[in-house]
């Protein structure tokens, strides 16, 4: 199709697609607004609206920037399968997989039963968006488009336009299309502050293929992470969202986008008012990258970092449970480079509070890579401030090692501890053989095949170490280092006496 060629929408019903994702519809079709004239080209946005007085002024502001997204596929029964030959939802967004191991009861809920979904008959999709700059480009959801042969976007009156996909992000789940037309669109701006819980949101949409549709609420919760994803940092939200909103904004009372709807909670596949969306903050910055480059790019710290709970910072001596403690450090990486050690705690990164692992971790992958960072961290008990320069993440970051010696000796008992130890056969730590049922160290997942090389700070190489550590120590906790089959974490144990 030409590239400002219009044509007269499909019936939306007509255009609902089946198989959808885990929480709102894995297959969008961006529903547009009303279209504006070609010498508009206004950003959506006014003064705040009363919600007592209703919402229809912020309805007819925003409208004309949101899409109905139609997407085709050239293998219309394209369902896949896992190792197992068991099917999967299609265009499941990366990670959801993990959630569902999770929440069984919500994957049995969606389309398709047990995971077995299948590509919508006639092999098209449809799902919602919103368009960002008068020149065309919109935002929808990765599983949205992704694997598509063809997208369309449809606005409120019928105009039709052929898209282009100009990036995708599967971390995140972000797309950006660019529509094929030289005419001047009507678009909304992401918002600059950060919402509170209990702000007003509502949300537009393409549920079910219904085309436009409006539903408003409040901001329930901040910071949700829901298995999806590496970064998960989502806005609930209860604002209805359903199969087909996937992709499609949510706005704040000033008409700007607070966030991008994207999964919803749900035991039968319809809203039950428990909805997410990704924060603008998060999308503000992956959309600007796939503007420019096509793609994101992350920054890179070269760590594997933990959270600090209540047991590690009392074995620390911190004061509060907060930051991200690093159990090891990749080779030929900023963080070596910058004397970053193992067991150092990260406090602050460029500024600002690290919460926990997943904080420190989003805000690293945020930092341009070329860039120099200051990072505030505890070591044996002082703080002290680095610089670290950051650098851009490999696709294919190099890992710590995760091979575990395992050995099937009986071990000697460690008293107190309710583990069996023997030396490790590379001489590095020593390695468990058993581990009591109702232990600490079994609460705290420690198990057979785990290697310990640290304890309370000090290298062990045999059990007879780990009992001179535990005698010297003098808090209430021990700190080990353990080396498992996933790579190395902290774990703080009862310091029985052994």
């Amino acid at each position: 199709m030409t590239s400002n060629s219009t044509r007269t929408a499909p019936k939306a019903l007509g255009a609902f697609a089946a198989g959808l994702m885990a929480a709102t519809a894995l297959v969008t079709a961006i529903s547009v607004l009303p279209v504006t004239p070609a010498t508009a080209q206004s950003q959506l946005s006014a003064e705040a609206v009363d919600p007592t007085k209703g919402f229809g002024d912020l309805v007819e502001r925003v409208m004309p920037a949101v899409v109905n997204v139609q997407v085709k596929f050239a293998n219309a029964a394209a369902s896949s399968e896992d190792g197992e030959g068991k099917k999967q939802m299609p265009n499941m967004p990366e990670g959801f997989g993990e959630f569902f191991k999770q929440f069984p009861q919500f994957r049995n809920g969606m389309p398709g039963g047990d995971g077995e979904g299948e590509r919508p008959q006639g092999g098209m999709a449809v799902g919602s968006g919103f368009i960002i700059s008068a020149d065309g480009y919109a935002v929808t959801n990765n599983h949205v488009v992704k694997d598509a042969d063809q997208v369309s976007v449809t606005l409120k009156d019928g105009e039709e336009y052929d898209a282009e996909v100009i990036g995708t992000d599967p971390k995140t789940d972000l797309a950006l299309i660019k529509i094929k037309s030289d005419k001047a669109f009507d678009y909304v701006s992401f918002t600059k502050e950060e919402p509170r819980v209990g702000d007003w949101v509502m949300a537009v949409g393409n549920p079910f293929g219904l085309g436009g549709t409006v539903t408003t609420g409040i901001v329930s919760a901040l910071g949700r992470d829901i298995g999806s994803g590496p970064y998960d940092n989502f806005m609930q939200i209860d604002a209805a969202i359903n199969r087909g909103n996937s992709g499609g904004p949510a706005f704040n009372l000033e008409g700007e986008v607070v966030g991008i709807n994207t999964a919803i909670f749900s035991p039968s596949g319809g809203s039950v008012g428990i909805g997410f969306a990704i924060p603008a903050s998060t999308a503000e910055s992956v959309i600007a990258s796939l503007k420019s480059d096509g793609k994101v790019t992350r920054g890179w710290l070269g760590v594997q970092i933990q959270p600090v709970t209540e047991d590690i910072a009392e074995s620390l001596g911190l004061e509060d449970a907060k930051g991200a403690i690093v159990a090891d450090v990749t080779e030929d990486s900023p963080a070596l480079a910058a004397g970053i050690r193992q067991g150092d705690t990260i406090l602050s990164f460029n500024g600002k509070d690290i919460k926990d692992s997943r904080d420190l971790a989003r805000k690293v992958a945020q930092v341009k890579p070329g860039d120099t960072i200051p990072v505030t961290l505890v070591r044996d008990g002082k703080t002290m401030d680095i610089s670290v320069k950051i650098g851009d993440m490999p696709t294919d970051p190099k890992m710590a090692s995760k091979d575990g010696a395992e050995d099937e000796a009986k071990g000697v008992s460690v008293a107190g501890l309710g583990l069996k130890l023997v030396p490790a056969e590379d001489g590095a730590g020593v390695t468990v053989t058993n581990v009591a049922p109702d232990s600490a160290a079994a609460e705290r997942g420690l198990k057979a095949g785990d290697t310990i090389l640290e304890v309370a700070g000090k290298e062990v190489h045999s059990p007879s170490d780990v009992r001179d550590a535990l005698k010297s120590n003098e808090k209430k906790r021990v700190l080990m280092l353990v080396k498992t089959e996933d790579g190395q974490r902290f774990v703080a144990l009862p310091a029985a006496k052994g």
